[in-house]
């Protein structure tokens, strides 16, 4: 993989991991919602286990791109 300090990358994983805290914040708010609708009742738990997974999934590619830009940066002044 390409190793470069991109800004941008590193905002990328911010908003990312702010998205998947998002997530698992506003779960519990909508999820009185979600079980209002007829339709979902078979298969709530299985969607309340979708959720869970994209708010880690977020989370975990957040930290993957932050701890990247960091090990590049580190590397990069380390070869200097």
């Amino acid at each position: 993989m390409k190793k470069n300090k991109n800004p941008v990358q590193l905002i990328w994983g911010i908003a990312l991991m702010i998205a998947g805290i998002g997530v698992f914040y506003r779960l519990p708010q909508v999820w009185p919602d979600i079980k209002k609708i007829e339709y979902f009742q078979p298969v709530l738990p299985f969607i309340r286990v979708c959720f869970y997974l994209i708010g880690i999934m977020l989370i975990g590619g957040g930290f993957k791109k932050i701890y990247e830009n960091f090990k590049s940066v580190n590397n990069n002044d380390l070869e200097k």
